[in-house]
């Protein structure tokens, strides 16, 4: 993967007493004790990350946890007391004034929590405003700004105003407008966090609906988990001022990196972010091309299956064949297994989500088959993989 975004030993500490709150960090001292003895406080301390391209890469935490101060020195709005960031390799804590506007104007954009929408202005127009700053005729930011708008799924909107439309439209416009300088990165802070949670399980959907084509780079701030699993390719968790674990979704519900992250994750619905790659296991297979019938029944009784997957020399996916069968052509002398292929065997694809299978699986006594998008066989879910899964337990898989 690319590295879009690369943060080095990142530090933010407010007050006057800079020095001595370093060395007290040094020490092992405590925020609080910090802020006690210093007057200072510390916001975010050594952290070290890259954000790749073209993911939604999510920072969550409690209050107070550094989040929001994080992403506001990615855009300088706040100045890093020590540290570094790159984009594309290049320091953007170097930038002099015009270098750095001319960064938020066109590669960086904001999305903020409260929308931040100008009432005495139509929709068209607060969309449009980046492109206004940056000197674009009206014709072309507004061409532009439609664009957006419609991506948005505000078709019909251009002329009414923010008081005109609800919470979720009016964060639409926001997004609208965040994406209407094209920009190479989207910082999104709490950008729904103040939506009712159907409009907010909208904005999500919309979100992940719009990454799938426009394949932006997105670093979102969110102190819910529920939605950091559900849209993150990647998650970083914050506490106090410092980075606890960074992980997939399923990394993170899976390998908990201590007490305070196990802690986090409790309640969380797993088959909502499990997918079938997850829990599968690797089968033993038989290549139709090349095995007989022995084979096939010398592996099972290896394996002490009753069954086994069938594959061809492309490990395309053929079906399952059983003992019954193959003891049968055994004793008539054939080794023919094209005739007693089951082909009725339930598939999925890896990225399915373990929610939507759990009824299935409950009701066939024959695994699923995960295939890719060349219908090759990756691996097999039993019940026991999800079981385990879903408890927490790791999938131990075979191969």
């Amino acid at each position: 993967m690319t590295k879009k975004v690369e943060v080095k030993h990142l530090t933010k500490i407010f007050g006057r007493h800079v020095g001595r709150a370093k060395e007290m960090i040094n020490e092992g001292k405590s925020k609080d004790e910090i802020l006690a003895k210093t007057n200072s406080v510390v916001g975010v301390h050594d952290a070290n990350f890259d954000v790749n391209e073209n993911e939604i890469f999510v920072i969550m935490g409690l209050s107070g946890s550094g989040k929001s101060t994080l992403i506001r020195m990615l855009n300088r709005l706040y100045e890093p007391t020590d540290g570094e960031i790159l984009l594309d390799g290049e320091s953007i804590t170097k930038f002099d004034k015009k270098e750095l506007r001319d960064f938020r104007r066109k590669k960086m954009s904001m999305v903020f929590q409260n929308f931040a929408l100008f009432p005495n202005r139509t929709i068209i127009e607060n969309t449009a405003y980046g492109l206004e700053i940056q000197g674009v005729d009206k014709e072309t930011r507004h061409q532009k700004a439609h664009e957006c708008l419609e991506l948005v799924g505000l078709h019909g909107y251009d002329d009414r105003y923010p008081n005109e439309l609800s919470g979720g439209q009016q964060q639409r416009v926001g997004l609208a407008r965040g994406l209407a300088n094209d920009p190479e990165i989207l910082l999104m802070d709490e950008a729904f966090s103040a939506l009712d949670p159907l409009n907010r399980k909208e904005m999500q959907d919309e979100l992940l609906d719009l990454q799938s084509h426009l394949k932006k780079t997105i670093i979102f701030i969110s102190h819910d988990l529920n939605e950091s699993l559900r849209i993150g390719d990647r998650i970083m968790i914050m506490r106090d001022g410092e980075i606890v674990q960074i992980g997939s979704p399923e990394d993170i519900l899976q390998h908990p990196k201590n007490d305070y992250v196990e802690k986090f994750i409790e309640g969380v619905d797993r088959t909502k972010i499990l997918t079938a790659s997850r829990v599968m296991i690797r089968p033993d297979v038989i290549n139709i091309e090349k095995d007989g019938p022995r084979t096939a029944l010398r592996l099972m009784k290896d394996n002490h299956n009753s069954s086994v997957y069938v594959v061809d020399s492309e490990h395309h996916f053929k079906g399952l064949i059983d003992a019954k069968d193959v003891i049968k052509q055994i004793e008539d002398d054939k080794r023919d297994l094209e005739s007693i292929l089951r082909t009725d065997v339930p598939t999925t694809t890896p990225d399915t989500p373990i929610k939507s299978l759990l009824n299935d699986i409950s009701k066939t006594s024959v695994p699923f088959a995960v295939l890719d998008d060349n219908d090759r066989l990756l691996g097999i879910i039993i019940r026991s993989s999800v079981l385990g899964a879903i408890s927490g337990n790791e999938v131990q898989n075979n191969g």
